[in-house]
């Protein structure tokens, strides 16, 4: 009887049609994660208007998506270790495009929290259930660039809804962008088919011919028979409460260090995110022209992530992104210098490299840190922690704006956190992570009994 350690076959498997089809759902799911959290800082200078708030209100309404996103990372983030990842998935779709689209239909500020708190919890639980299903189907050497490739889809999203915000909110009002939002509700029934469970959920649940048909594709040499069993290596497995798990091994002050990076790149994603139309309109900007500078913000981001991605999987992965922060420090300072148009939008374009590039490789680096017993819950944590600074940021640049201060304050206070993210990322103890002991993740010796499962087994 052979027993198939189903993480080892997914880190020695080589890229074909069914890591394809993975990445093609995750990257589909984050564009649309993009486009909902992107959307409100696209229409928010009309909305100000019509609504008729001040920069500090508008700063609050924008921030309850993004507590949304804080309770959502957390319990959703976490949930697929009970519920399996492609429930939690579909459930956080659901939210977030339904209630984005209510929230086009609010005529008050009141109303439109709520719609975007609520769409926010979808926003946020998403983010770690997808980086943590295509961590775990990716092969080890493609796994950095498989990872940030797919969540680079979130500068997509980012960009089609400055795409679309151009050309429609002129002509249709701002409710158009958020109504556009319902559309990947039709997808949920073909993700539930195509998209795979997660193998270690599987295996609990004692479903041995979803997870043998799984490594079939993962592998396509192999096939299983009847009498063989699956197997998780003994670090993949966590008993009792998995929250406790990210504090053992020596992970304890990693751990926390993740979550100030997590905080830290996040205040400075979603304070770009939220006022950087309003910033550059305030400069002296048109509307059309303040709106290129969010796409261009996330068409650098896209660089930045599948950039990150290469340079992540050729060197180190910590120092990649160290690098990474630093750079976001100096281009987000820049961003208030006056300089020539065509210059400006170059440091926009390294700006969303730096920040939003820099938020995936992070949720990259985390997702490998951790064993996948832990995986979801460590990415969900550190997520969720890091909302509170996603909640701060639009608060704390809309008091700045209506403090009237000059333009290149307003950036340095959004770069500060640049450099205590590179401080926090040095300081992880890279020797623990999951990546420098893969005989934990991976190990040819049999699993003891509770790990392992007959296929035939009913």
């Amino acid at each position: 009887m052979r027993h198939i350690d189903v993480h080892k076959i997914a880190d020695e498997a080589r890229f074909n049609r069914f890591h394809g089809l993975v990445l093609f759902w995750c990257a589909l799911i984050i564009i649309f994660d993009g486009y909902d959290l992107a959307v409100a800082g696209i229409a928010l200078p009309s909305i100000m208007k019509q609504m008729g708030v001040d920069p500090t209100q508008a700063g609050f309404m924008v921030s309850s998506a993004l507590f949304g996103m804080m309770f959502g990372a957390i319990f959703l983030g976490t949930i697929a270790d009970r519920i399996g990842r492609r429930w939690a998935i579909v459930i956080c779709i659901a939210l977030f495009s339904l209630f984005t689209a209510a929230a086009g239909m609010a005529t008050d500020p009141v109303t439109f929290s709520i719609t975007r708190f609520l769409a926010g919890l979808g926003i946020g639980g998403v983010m770690p259930n997808v980086v943590a299903q295509m961590t775990e189907y990716s092969p080890r050497k493609l796994r950095s660039t498989l990872v940030t490739l797919m969540f680079s889809g979130y500068a997509v999203g980012g960009m089609l809804a400055a795409v679309l915000g151009k050309g429609l909110i002129e002509s249709y009002g701002w409710q158009s962008v958020f109504l556009a939002a319902a559309l990947p509700v039709v997808l949920i029934p073909f993700i539930l088919k195509s998209l795979p469970e997660s193998m270690p959920f599987l295996l609990r649940q004692g479903r041995h011919e979803e997870l043998k048909a799984i490594v079939a594709r993962l592998d396509p040499g192999l096939r299983p028979t009847a009498s063989d069993g699956f197997a998780l290596p003994s670090a993949d497995k966590a008993h009792g409460a998995p929250v406790r798990h990210l504090f053992q091994d020596g992970r304890g002050f990693s751990t926390v260090m993740f979550w100030v990076a997590f905080f830290m790149c996040l205040f400075m994603v979603y304070a770009l995110s939220s006022w950087l139309t309003k910033l550059m309109a305030s400069a002296g900007y048109s509307l059309g022209s303040a709106l290129t500078f969010v796409l261009t913000l996330n068409f650098g981001a896209m660089i930045g992530a599948v950039g990150g991605g290469w340079l992540a999987d050729r060197f180190h992965i910590k120092w990649v992104l160290f690098s990474m922060y630093v750079l976001a420090a100096v281009s987000i300072t820049l961003l208030g210098t006056p300089m020539p148009t065509e210059a400006l939008f170059f440091v926009v374009g390294l700006a969303g490299a730096s920040t939003i590039g820099t938020q995936i490789v992070t949720y990259a680096y985390a997702g490998q840190f951790y064993p996948v017993a832990i995986r979801s819950t460590g990415i969900g944590l550190a997520s969720g922690v890091g909302r509170s600074g996603a909640i701060l940021a639009p608060i704390v640049i809309g008091a700045l704006v209506a403090m009237a201060l000059p333009l290149q304050q307003n950036f340095v206070a959004i770069a500060i956190p640049a450099v205590i993210a590179a401080v926090a990322v040095a300081m992880i103890n890279h020797g623990r992570s999951a990546l420098k002991h893969p005989q934990a993740a991976n190990t040819d010796s049999p699993a003891p009994p509770p790990a392992r499962a007959a296929i035939g087994r009913n």
